[in-house]
């Protein structure tokens, strides 16, 4: 198996040359700001949700494209009491219906098109029916025209929403409702997790001195909400040439590393990225827990992200460095935190940040007791971590980011 020139997994990593433990909102915001969306690419509206707009998306359509009914009733052209001249049902084309005289009326059902001379649509409930004869019911007196005027919604050209937008559902409803067939996207991401360890196993209950790999559900369920293509899943042992081949592979456009970014002898991240000419943004984040973060990029514009292998600590890497990546790279506008009042047991961490889960309770936000960098017992019932900044003081509000 070949490895990169210079690894040698007995001696110690070559010191990348940047700020250390690097305060916690500025590598987050290196890692929402540094890399480039990678290239666009077009898809069906089915094919679109949970992806980010490329660029703007535009209506095709005038909606309603003539006017039409609101309501089911009468639409009716000047002073009552009106005799009935027809029925107009929805589907039928505006073309060819007979314009309205005043005094007449026909019946017509929600969403078909209004004959021209109407003056309002009278819902069926407040009508009194004689034969061919339509009065307004006693006491009733309509104060809305229930008519949908052409082009009140939506008209050819009108903004619908912005380039760096994700796709939600009603997005993609909104663009088939406006004529579109299709949306120009930022390409997903292809992401592949790489858990190292020779203790770590990927199913069962483990043995002493083994450990059950918690990092690659948790991430993947991660990226289920971020619009990224998951690409895989590997496990590596301790053995600096097996990871240096493992992020030479070519099918990957982040990769994932958990367990490996420290500074232990079997530590092999900084060795190998060195060797295969890394250039290191993040190495280290004044936050706890999840100090041992690292953002990497390779040349070609692949990008690394090392997360601690404590599986609470590595959610903080995945929160603080994964997700605004993964956001970036897709040119998505950048996530605008909650911010609410944080109660509970809180001691902040003097020498940078502390990252804490909490529940969303009645407008504020209830730290869940018993966190620890090695469980996610706390951070499983968890809406979001509170993000405790160093000056933080009882009483006052903090960054909430999501979790789920």
């Amino acid at each position: 198996m070949s490895t990169s020139p210079g690894i040698d997994a007995n001696l110690p990593a070559q010191l990348p040359r940047v700020e250390a433990d690097m305060a916690w909102a500025r590598a987050h915001r290196l890692a929402g700001t540094l890399p480039r969306a990678l290239g666009a690419e077009r898809v069906t509206l089915a094919g679109a949700h949970g992806r980010t707009l490329a660029e703007d998306a535009r209506s095709a359509a005038l909606l309603p494209g003539t006017d039409t009914a609101a309501m089911d009733g009468y639409a009716v052209a000047g002073p009552g009491p009106w005799r009935t001249a027809g029925q107009v049902l929805a589907g039928r084309l505006a073309d060819g219906l007979p314009r309205l005289e005043a005094g007449t009326a026909v019946e017509i059902a929600t969403g078909a098109p209004v004959p021209g001379g109407a003056d309002a649509v009278i819902p069926i409930e407040i009508c009194r029916v004689d034969g061919d004869t339509v009065r307004l019911g006693e006491e009733a007196s309509p104060d809305r025209t229930h008519i949908r005027r052409a082009g009140e919604d939506l008209t050819p050209g009108m903004l619908l929403a912005p380039a760096g937008t994700p796709v939600t559902a009603t997005l993609a409803g909104l663009a088939a409702h406006a004529g579109l067939d299709h949306l120009m996207v930022s390409r997903s991401p292809r992401v592949r997790l790489t858990a190292t360890g020779d203790e770590v196993i990927a199913a069962g209950i483990p043995a002493p001195g083994q450990v059950r790999d918690a990092l690659s559900p948790l991430l993947t369920a991660l990226l289920g909400h971020t619009g990224a293509a998951p690409a895989g899943t590997a496990h590596v042992p301790d053995r600096a040439e097996l990871l240096d081949a493992a992020i030479a592979a070519p099918d990957w456009d982040v990769m994932v590393v958990t367990g490996s970014s420290s500074v232990g002898r079997a530590d092999h991240l900084h060795p190998v990225l060195n060797g295969q000419g890394a250039r290191w943004h993040v190495d280290g984040v004044a936050c706890r827990p999840g100090h041992p973060q690292a953002l990497a990029e390779l040349p070609g514009g692949r990008w690394v992200v090392g997360l601690p292998g404590n599986p609470y600590a590595a959610l903080v890497g995945a929160v603080t460095l994964l997700r605004p990546l993964l956001d970036a790279l897709q040119g998505r506008t950048p996530r605008v935190p909650l911010r609410l009042q944080v109660t509970g047991d809180i001691r902040p961490y003097r020498a940078g940040t502390r990252l804490l889960p909490v529940r969303i309770e009645g407008g504020h936000a209830a730290v869940v007791p018993g966190s620890r960098p090695a469980s996610l017992l706390s951070a499983a019932t968890a809406d979001a971590l509170a993000v405790i900044p160093p000056d933080w003081t009882p009483g006052t509000a903090a960054d909430l980011l999501t979790v789920r």
